[in-house]
């Protein structure tokens, strides 16, 4: 492990989201001089973002806790033309309206994160299409493309791979680079921000905005990247059979929230407690050591602890007890739900809650007596559900059929 000197590196190398960084003697010389302002960009394609942006929000609040100043940039203009890297296909056009409800949407999970005001190190959002929008094209091109090179472009992972599966790159997309890099050159200018942060798909884009800052403005700033996180099973981080795991929660209710980090494989517990809380680092220890059944009390702190920093102590603690009363054989007030009205039999409510992705899904689960209502083993497809009645597939998921 490298020592570092700065609260900074050293509190997100202990926690484990260290993978890259530029000049790490640089930044972490810079971090022990002077507040580091720094930023990560989210693009406002949907009202909320989901699990899968969790460690990079949590990295803006380890950058507040070491004494620096999150920037948080939401992608109002680069949202208009889509972040290619992962992607097999062009996203979804949005107009302005759809863009400016999701940004004001979104700007609730960063108030639970963050300390936004005016201080040295509170937080501050700021939108990309406050410059991107305004620019013009041909000196844009005149004074900032000439330091791009096509060659090298195509060298990245963003581009490479989707050219490689042969599916379509539009010119649109192919632009989203030199934007994010302008994004932390226009960053540099205005608020004096010194490092970008992302994942590891990012560092192209990240090191094109170093090099195009101290090419246009001689200005040294620096970059850093967390390693993929993945599950214990190689699977996606925040991906389930339900799907994605929203972090608002008008999209997903703070008892399945909780559930989530319930579930967690038990390999995963102690890294998941380090990226994902602020519990101290020797208690975390003591809990990632617990083996057997008791690794379940890691989890449940792992579930309350994430659950009340994103949805508050009372959240955290009603769909804990919901899971309690759930588990004992009563039925939660957290619980999700599903209406008679649009699931009167036992598959069309598996498939409702999300517990099964098709009819046929569900008829299978029934067929291998996985399913049941009341605690009772059922099999017949056909079963028609009362309400007040609790339907539960396996040992871990459980609805409330609803008037």
């Amino acid at each position: 492990m490298t020592e570092y000197t700065s609260d900074l590196l050293r509190l997100l190398d202990s926690r484990g989201y260290i993978h890259q960084i530029t000049d790490a003697e640089g930044l972490d010389a810079l971090a022990r001089s002077q507040v580091v302002p720094g930023y990560i960009g989210f693009d406002a394609t949907a009202p909320s973002l989901h699990v899968g942006s969790l460690v990079q929000i949590m990295m803006l609040r380890r950058l507040q806790q070491a004494g620096h100043k999150p920037i948080v940039v939401m992608g109002g203009g680069t949202t208009k033309v889509g972040d290619p890297s992962g992607k097999d296909e062009s996203r979804k056009m949005l107009t302005q309206e759809d863009i400016n409800a999701n940004i004001a949407s979104i700007r609730r999970v960063f108030e639970r994160f963050l300390t936004f005001g005016e201080g040295p190190s509170d937080a501050i959002m700021v939108d990309n299409a406050d410059w991107l929008d305004t620019l013009e094209y041909v000196p844009f091109l005149r004074d900032y493309g000439k330091h791009f090179t096509i060659n090298r472009m195509m060298t990245f992972d963003s581009v490479k791979l989707r050219l490689e599966r042969e599916q379509p790159l539009t010119f649109l997309e192919f632009n989203y680079m030199i934007l994010q890099a302008y994004d932390f050159l226009e960053l540099s200018r205005r608020v004096g921000c010194r490092l970008q942060m992302g994942g590891s798909d990012q560092w192209g884009n990240i090191v094109n905005g170093i090099e195009l800052s101290r090419r246009v403005d001689g200005t040294s700033v620096f970059g850093l990247t967390t390693p993929l996180i993945t599950t214990a099973d190689g699977g996606k981080m925040g991906k389930t059979a339900k799907g994605a795991v929203w972090l608002n929660e008008d999209a997903l209710p703070a008892y399945d929230y909780w559930q989530f980090w319930r579930n967690t494989q038990d390999a995963d517990v102690g890294r998941f407690l380090r990226l994902f809380t602020d519990l101290p680092l020797d208690e975390i220890a003591k809990l990632e050591a617990l083996e057997g059944a008791e690794i379940n009390e890691a989890k449940k702190a792992l579930a309350d602890a994430a659950t009340a920093m994103a949805h508050g102590a009372d959240a955290a603690k009603a769909a804990a007890a919901t899971a309690t009363a759930t588990f004992s054989g009563g039925a939660g007030a957290d619980l999700p739900t599903v209406a008679l009205a649009d699931a009167p039999n036992v598959v069309a409510a598996l498939v409702a809650l999300g517990f099964a992705s098709s009819n046929k899904e569900a008829r299978r689960k029934l067929a291998e007596g996985a399913v049941r209502v009341d605690g009772i083993a059922v099999s017949d497809p056909a079963l028609a559900l009362v309400m007040g009645q609790k339907l539960s597939l396996g040992a871990k998921k459980h609805g409330l059929v609803t008037g």
